[in-house]
């Protein structure tokens, strides 16, 4: 059976501000490097094959934190793990659409990357981790739009309601008569007091 691990980036000062990001390449804050760094502490002893990212800089960053707590593993970035292309709303808050476009903007056309290409570059890349890692434990560094999509699609039946934290870690195992989420957005890395 083939594991896979899901870690999203770490913040960025546009989720702070509420700005949607999509494609935009933008990079962690210092909060966003602790948190990676806190991931990457909770997954130092845990055994991962091989680990893919995004190659958007707030992925893989992350990914990069915490591949350097498993020397030796591949790392591999894979365009098909990027965000959700937001078109024309990237960069602006939801005060700011609402003001250009009115109430309504999620109604008109703004230029998203459409449901079926979401869909089809994320089970494309499933497919070839199942062929190429038949078995394994596969840590996926990616974003919430994109992780969140992939998870329906993989787990039809799970309840995925709340949005996916940064640095949270979902567990999803492929099985040949269905897949099994067994950890959804888990934080506890971020609640933990640091010992000093």
């Amino acid at each position: 059976m083939t594991t896979i691990g899901f870690v999203r980036h770490g913040v960025t000062a546009w989720n702070k501000e509420g700005r949607a990001q999509g494609n935009t390449d933008v990079p962690l804050d210092e909060e966003g490097i602790q948190m990676a760094e806190r991931a990457a502490k909770r997954m130092q002893d845990e055994e991962w094959d091989v680990i893919y990212t995004s190659p958007l800089i707030r992925a893989k960053k992350t990914a990069e934190i915490i591949a350097d707590k498993h020397p030796g593993v591949d790392f591999i970035q894979d365009k098909r793990l990027g965000e959700i292309g937001g078109g024309i709303i990237e960069g602006t808050t939801e005060d700011e659409r609402i003001a250009k476009w009115g109430s309504d903007w999620r109604n008109q056309d703004m230029g998203f990357e459409p449901e079926d290409a979401i869909s089809s570059r994320g089970m494309s890349f499933i497919e070839e981790v199942k062929k190429k890692h038949l078995g394994k434990r596969v840590l996926v560094v990616s974003h919430g739009g994109f992780i969140s999509r992939l998870l329906n699609a993989l787990v039809p039946d799970g309840e995925f309601s709340h949005d996916i934290g940064n640095t949270s870690v979902t567990i999803v195992e492929l099985g040949d008569s269905g897949n099994v989420c067994h950890l959804f957005n888990c934080m506890n890395h971020l609640e933990r007091k640091e010992v000093q």
